[in-house]
C-alpha cells in the first residue's frame, strides 16, 4: 500500500522531524479530518508500505536525514512555480529549490521525482507569454533530473476564492495556447506532462490525461508491478492513488494565496501552534474521547514472475 504525505500539508517543508521521528517509531496516529474523535493508525513499515509520497514546495529541511528512509520507496513531487512573494509568501527561493530536487533526484532516481508546474493561472504579470517562456526555462534547468512534469490550471474552490479574490479560472482557448506551448518544449527535451484532473482536449503528444500519480506511474518510479485494491477515487475522474495521508488540514505555512489546504492563516497558525514533534499526532495529541483503529495494510506489490520478467 501507499502512504500519502502531501494531499493536506506541506510535510516535508514544515515537519520533518516529526515524519523521522514517525519513521523511527514506525507508526503514525491520523485524525478523520470529517469526524476528529476518530484515529487511525497506521504503520509505518516497509513490509507493507511500498511506497512512501511527497508533494511538496520545499524539501531542503528532509535532505540531512533522507538516509532515514533507505528502507523504503520514496516518490516526490516537487512544486516549483514560478510565482514570487506577493503568492507564495512564504516558499524558499525557487534556485534553493531546484537546488533540493537535484538531491532527490540522486537520491530516489529521476522517475521517482516529479516536478510540478502547478497551479496555472493569468494574473498581472503572470502573462501567457511569461508562462510559455518561464516553463521552458524550468524545465530546461530541471530535465537533468526528472523526465515528468505535472501541470494544471488554477481551481476556484471556495478557499481559494476567499484567499485569492482576484484569481480567475484560465479560458479554453488559453489552456489550449499554453498546453500547446508546453508540449513543444516537452518535446524538445523528451519530457512528459501529466495533467491534473484536466480537459482531455488538452491531450498531446507529450501530455497526457492519465493521471499525475497514477497506478502507471507508480509503477513506473519503483519498477514493480502493484495489484491495487478497488478503491473509490480522491475526485471525480482522478485516478490518482492519493488515499492513506498522513497529514492535516490547515496546516501549511507557506501561506499560498491559491491553496485549498487551508481555510485561512489564523487557523494554521493555531493549528501549528499545537505540533508536538514527538506525538504520533501530526497536531496536538490524543485524547480520552478519540477512538483509535488500526488501518488494514497489506502490500500491493505484485510478487508472481511472469514472461516478461525474464526479457
Amino acid at each position: 500500500m501507499i502512504i500519502n504525505t502531501g494531499s493536506r500539508t506541506d510535510i516535508p517543508a514544515f515537519f520533518s522531524d516529526w515524519f523521522y521521528n514517525r519513521i523511527r517509531e514506525r507508526y503514525a496516529l491520523v485524525r478523520n479530518p470529517y469526524n476528529p474523535v476518530s484515529v487511525t493508525k497506521y504503520r509505518l513499515d516497509p513490509s507493507v508500505v511500498d511506497v512512501i509520497s511527497f508533494c511538496t514546495k520545499n524539501p531542503i529541511p528532509m535532505l540531512n536525514r533522507i538516509h532515514e528512509l533507505d528502507a523504503f520507496r520514496t516518490f516526490f513531487m516537487v512544486t516549483i512555480t514560478p510565482y514570487g512573494t506577493e503568492i507564495e509568501p512564504h516558499v524558499p527561493e525557487k534556485k534553493k529549490v531546484m537546488k533540493a530536487f537535484a538531491a532527490l533526484s540522486r537520491y530516489a532516481g529521476r522517475r521517482s521525482v516529479i516536478w510540478r508546474y502547478d497551479p496555472v493561472f493569468i494574473f498581472g504579470k503572470y502573462t501567457v507569454d511569461f508562462h510559455k517562456r518561464t516553463f521552458a526555462e524550468m524545465a530546461g534547468k530541471l530535465k537533468p533530473y526528472t523526465d515528468q512534469c505535472v501541470v494544471s490550471f488554477l481551481d476556484l474552490y471556495e478557499k481559494t476564492k476567499r484567499n485569492f479574490p482576484e484569481a480567475s479560472a484560465v479560458p479554453m482557448s488559453v489552456q489550449n495556447e499554453l498546453i500547446d506551448s508546453f508540449n513543444m518544449t516537452a518535446e524538445r527535451l523528451g519530457m512528459q506532462i501529466h495533467l491534473c484532473l484536466e480537459d482531455r482536449s488538452l491531450v498531446r503528444s507529450h501530455v497526457d490525461a492519465e493521471g499525475c500519480f497514477s497506478k502507471k506511474v507508480i509503477e513506473n518510479a519503483i519498477g514493480k508491478r502493484l495489484l491495487v485494491p478497488a478503491h473509490s477515487p480522491a475526485r471525480q475522474g482522478c485516478s490518482c492513488l492519493l488515499g492513506a495521508d498522513i497529514g492535516e488540514y490547515n496546516t501549511c505555512g507557506h501561506g499560498c494565496l491559491y491553496c485549498y489546504a487551508n481555510y485561512d492563516q489564523s487557523a494554521v497558525l493555531h493549528n501549528m501552534s499545537q505540533h508536538d514533534p514527538s506525538s504520533p499526532l501530526l497536531i496536538g495529541h490524543l485524547t480520552e474521547q478519540d477512538i483509535v483503529h488500526t488501518a488494514k495494510q497489506a502490500s500491493w506489490i505484485d510478487r508472481q514472475m511472469s514472461i516478461f520478467d525474464l526479457l
